[in-house]
């Protein structure tokens, strides 16, 4: 018959941790513990992520808080990442071994990514930094077609004798795996067996798409500033261009009054009767002019 094993405090748990560390050391085995500490597990974008990820999954959701406890109080004393593998120790009524396998990214999924954030990543540094804009990240984060991995490419064991799917000395490597990419999130890739470069490479290939949103005030040049930037006056500036346009509507104006008079005094008269009368009286009144003139002379 099945029998639980007796509580053991976290206390008791560290100091076991700690004599067996110490043993495996004389031995020269180093271990790589994940560092007890109070609050938030993780920091860092990368390692918040990491955990938000796995939280959104409903198989895990119920599962990892029993993890969380016993990764603060440093119950996980030893962790190590490779491509596609955590292998890991954690100390509870005894010592478990745990071991886990995940997949790597999908080529099709990994070219995706990078195909999707071309012309966004400026650097390998601002990409493990996490500093890149909120788009690019999201993406990268996207649940079932992201970086992170989905349940159904992690596999794991304990050697515990839980029967539980999940136990919670595997909830705790998994907070621990968060914990590590704090301080080193090039681990991620080495994780899913990928290349940050080749991200980086991928990404700088593309031309961004063009974005059919208005820019964020955020992102607008204050005019204000910019007296101080190129050290000129706005205000001169707008004199300048006002009346280089005043002058240019002047001139059109001119054009088009001259354009118009031209046509009028080009436009035919009309030969009426009432027309060639008046054409015949000046024509006489010129000549009686011509005589008052002969005569004073």
């Amino acid at each position: 018959m099945f029998e639980w094993r007796p509580y053991v405090s976290a206390a008791e748990r560290r100091r076991k941790a700690e004599r067996h560390a110490a043993g495996l050391e004389k031995k020269g085995h180093t271990l790589s513990p994940v560092i007890a500490s109070r609050g938030a597990i993780t920091r860092t974008f990368w390692g918040k992520s990491w955990c938000s990820n796995l939280e959104a999954y409903s198989d895990y959701s119920n599962r990892l808080p029993r993890g969380r406890t016993y990764c603060r109080n440093g119950s996980v004393i030893d962790l190590k990442i490779s491509a596609g593998a955590v292998t890991a120790q954690v100390m509870g009524s005894n010592l478990y071994q745990i071991k886990m396998t995940i997949s790597d990214v999908p080529k099709p999924q990994w070219h995706a990514i990078g195909r999707d954030c071309s012309g966004s990543i400026d650097s390998l540094v601002e990409l493990l930094q996490g500093r890149l804009s909120q788009a690019v990240m999201e993406r990268i984060c996207r649940k079932g077609v992201g970086l992170f991995p989905s349940p159904k490419e992690i596999k794991f064991q304990c050697s515990c004798p839980d029967w539980a799917a999940m136990c919670k000395h595997v909830a705790a490597v998994f907070y621990g795996i968060g914990a590590r990419l704090d301080a080193a999130p090039d681990l991620l890739f080495l994780l899913r067996n990928v290349d940050p470069k080749d991200l980086v490479a991928r990404a700088e290939a593309g031309l961004p798409l063009p974005s059919k949103k208005a820019p964020k005030s955020a992102k607008l040049l204050d005019v204000s500033n910019l007296a101080d930037v190129f050290g000129i006056e706005i205000a001169e500036v707008e004199a300048e261009v006002e009346a280089e346009v005043e002058a240019e509507v002047g001139v059109a104006e001119a054009r088009t009054t001259a354009k118009e008079k031209i046509k009028l005094k080009s436009k035919p008269t009309r030969v009426t009767p009432k027309v060639v009368r008046k054409a015949a009286s000046r024509k006489a009144k010129g000549k009686g002019k011509g005589k008052r003139a002969e005569k004073s002379i």
